[in-house]
């Protein structure tokens, strides 16, 4: 495959990534959506639905890294493929459930393994496929996870409004197959470079890591650590944005739409912080975004009308919209394609650990307390830790692994 072709076709692999990281990303954290008219429904606490959420984060975890590592020895479209089968098996079974455990299982389980086959293969394979505008092609696939609160929630929505969460759950779970499956199928291997080279684009030498290798250097130890801790900080407040703004007084579809406005906000922060790391450096910008996310996390305690909720989901998305790409970004800077999806897998599942503890926390802080003040300042404090980890981060400027005492690079 020539290089025009092989560059203009990559932006097809960017898009089919954009879907299924919104459709994949959206099913499982749709369960803000449901986590009412659920529990109302079938007289689950609120604690129990959202020990789903927490169990697709934990298994979200787990299964990046093996598909990351799937996908970097046997090719992105498989991976992305058994992934789509496992969604909306998920789905569909999940709306059958009739106790809490199966429903904990089935959704938890099922769609957290199948969410975990988006995301780090399609940002390694938009990678691979992008030379130049990388940033911006790896915060494009990353940008599905910002629209779907602005398409899967919504829709869920407006099916349990028109229907019952049962049905809502089937036919979200018969979509993603049709949209998803066929969007498998368009994914393809990059093109081999032209020639051989022994410098990256800025002239870099190029070294070859292996995963054990890469895992034991302070740059993947920081930014999985940095990674955990943003996730920690704003799954909770995300998960539960519904839920509290409907306790503050606000109509449920209008709950929802403070939810929509963070993600299109968070599209736009991942665009923009995306463009501003290819000006000024991806760590800079990692740890303002956080910094920001922390506030706007603790911002949550002073807010109770409409419009104090819509100004501050428009911060609070652009900040933890716009810092997700850039773990992507610092990965390749420094490990290179190669090993891209296993390490960024370990990363995210790093992340999901994170994401994992937020809805449960959440759960378990307003059945406790009956509201969710606990959880905000908690929130806060880790990420105010995150800001921590990201300024303690070393270079990410790419190194020989024999300077580190890391054994030899491989041939």
């Amino acid at each position: 495959m020539s290089k025009p072709s092989g560059f203009q076709y990559g932006w097809v692999v960017v898009a089919a990534g954009a879907l299924m990281t919104c459709i994949g990303m959206g099913a499982m954290l749709s369960l803000a959506v449901f986590l009412q008219p659920i529990s109302e429904s079938m007289g689950w606490s609120r604690g129990g639905v959202s020990a789903a959420a927490t169990l697709d984060f934990l298994c979200m975890g787990v299964a990046a890294l093996f598909w990351g590592a799937l996908s970097d020895r046997f090719g992105t479209r498989i991976v992305v493929l058994a992934g789509s089968l496992l969604l909306g098996l998920g789905l569909v079974t999940a709306s059958q459930a009739t106790s809490l455990w199966q429903f904990q299982l089935l959704f938890g389980i099922l769609i957290g393994v199948a969410a975990g086959a988006f995301y780090a293969p399609m940002m390694a394979a938009a990678s691979a496929w992008i030379d130049t505008q990388r940033s911006l092609a790896v915060s494009l696939v990353s940008a599905g996870m910002g629209v779907a609160p602005l398409t899967v929630a919504p829709f869920a929505s407006w099916l349990i409004a028109a229907y019952d969460w049962r049905t809502a759950m089937l036919v979200i779970g018969l979509v993603a197959w049709a949209l998803l499956i066929p969007a498998s199928f368009l994914v393809r291997p990059a093109p081999a470079p032209a020639g051989p080279s022994t410098t990256d684009t800025t002239g870099v030498p190029k070294t070859e890591w292996t995963a054990a290798q890469a895992f034991r250097t302070p740059q993947f130890i920081t930014l999985a650590l940095a990674h955990f801790g943003c996730c920690a900080a704003h799954s909770g407040p995300i998960f539960h944005m519904v839920s509290y703004a409907m306790i503050c007084g606000i109509a449920p579809l209008t709950a929802v739409s403070v939810y929509s406005l963070a993600g299109l906000s968070g599209l736009g922060g991942r665009l923009a912080l995306g463009a501003l790391a290819d000006r000024i450096g991806a760590k800079p910008v990692l740890v303002g975004g956080l910094f920001v996310q922390a506030l706007c996390v603790a911002s949550y305690l002073a807010v109770g009308a409409l419009g104090e909720f819509y100004a501050l989901s428009v911060i609070f998305g652009l900040a933890y919209g716009g810092v997700m790409p850039l773990y992507a970004v610092l990965v390749r800077e420094f490990f290179g394609a190669k090993i891209m999806g296993t390490v960024f897998g370990a990363v995210s599942a790093f992340a999901s650990l994170g994401m994992a503890l937020g809805p449960w926390a959440g759960g378990w802080v307003f059945d406790t307390f009956h509201g969710y003040g606990w959880l905000y300042i908690g929130s806060f404090g880790i990420g105010i830790a995150a800001v921590a980890v990201a300024l303690s981060s070393p270079s990410t400027r790419r190194l020989d692994p024999t300077s580190l005492g890391l054994g030899r690079a491989a041939a």
